[in-house]
């Protein structure tokens, strides 16, 4: 039996606020920070980005360790029962493969994020270098800590950020970034975001559970040439489902990862149309990038962010959503919440 995860505490950095509350209003109220960079595309115009405006300029590295401790600090203020040595912690971060990475060695950034927060956190901590998918597979680590070895706390965090001009020439390069020559492309951003997440069972009152997790890979990818069927997608939701024990029937709406361009639209609604048979007069989509730009590994956190701050406020479609993220080389992860009251 699978048991599920509650989301007990969020925490965020992003470019329209400093915190998951912050964040959080900005994006309901469909406010986005887009602005000029100081990279140029090949058309000679400035490329449009989102940026977190930290209280100093930094940049790399030692940035995206100050956006992953701004965001674990706010979770663990929010917590004060978290013990960090008792408490294991997995940094999401940019696949490996992912070209203009500013970091080589994973572990060197996690040990150098203790450094930063002062804390060393549970010996049972990890990197997961997974991109979009991270949280779903932090998700899977998480009840295994969780159910397992009956360890209380996990937090999940990520910290990514594609504004970084190798990062942004591949992109533009292979016509995925939106500039003054492709309108069809996504506009960068960078993001850092944690969460507290512990066992379920017994828990009362509101709270946000991940019921379903599934996974799955896309042969006809971004980059491919093969003609898209969302395969792998569909795949990833009727296991997620599966895992939760539920059916298509019971979802009100959907939030995904979709950051810009016609690719990713098309692959939801196909994947959703392979599983689907309800009758239904609406099915909201919900897409945090429009505000935040394309903010790589931190998204999934910021989609569980966002779905918390808005059942707590009453302001969604319902309270069982599906939430799907994937990768340019075609792995895809589904994940079923339900929120409990």
């Amino acid at each position: 039996m699978v048991l599920p995860l509650a989301i007990t505490g969020t925490g965020m950095v992003t470019g329209v606020g400093l915190s998951a509350p912050a964040s959080c209003a900005a994006i309901r109220c469909a406010i986005d920070n887009f602005q000029e960079t100081r990279f140029m595309d090949s058309g000679g115009e400035w490329i449009m980005g989102c940026e977190v405006p930290l209280e100093k300029p930094w940049r790399g590295r030692t940035k995206l360790i100050r956006m992953a401790a701004s965001a674990i600090t706010e979770v663990l203020q929010g917590n004060t029962d978290i013990v960090p040595e008792q408490t294991p912690l997995l940094l999401c971060l940019a696949e490996q493969s992912r070209p203009g990475r500013v970091f080589e060695d994973d572990n060197q950034l996690f040990l150098d994020l203790q450094q930063e927060l002062s804390l060393e956190f549970h010996e049972k901590s990890r990197v997961i270098a997974g991109g979009h998918v991270s949280v779903a597979i932090a998700f899977k680590h998480a009840r295994e800590l969780i159910h397992r070895l009956r360890i209380k706390h996990v937090i999940v965090a990520a910290t990514d950020s594609l504004l970084v001009g190798p990062t942004l020439a591949h992109y533009e390069e292979n016509e995925r970034l939106l500039t003054s020559r492709n309108s069809n492309g996504f506009i960068p951003g960078e993001a850092g975001a944690a969460m507290v997440v512990e066992s379920a069972a017994g828990k009362t009152g509101g709270y946000l559970i991940c019921e379903g997790l599934g996974f799955g890979v896309e042969k006809a990818h971004v980059d491919s040439e093969e003609p898209l069927k969302a395969v792998g997608l569909s795949a990833a939701i009727r296991e997620s489902l599966g895992d939760a024990g539920k059916n298509e029937r019971i979802l009100d709406f959907k939030i995904t990862d979709i950051s810009g361009g016609q690719y990713a639209f098309k692959e939801s609604s196909l994947a959703f149309s392979r599983i689907d048979r309800t009758h239904r007069e609406e099915f909201d989509i919900w897409h945090p990038a429009d505000c935040i730009g394309e903010v790589g590994a931190a998204i999934g956190l910021v989609m569980a962010g966002v779905l918390k701050s808005a059942c707590e406020k009453e302001y969604t479609k319902g309270s069982s959503i599906l939430a799907h993220c994937g990768n340019d080389d075609g792995k895809r992860a589904s994940m079923i919440y339900l929120w409990q009251t």
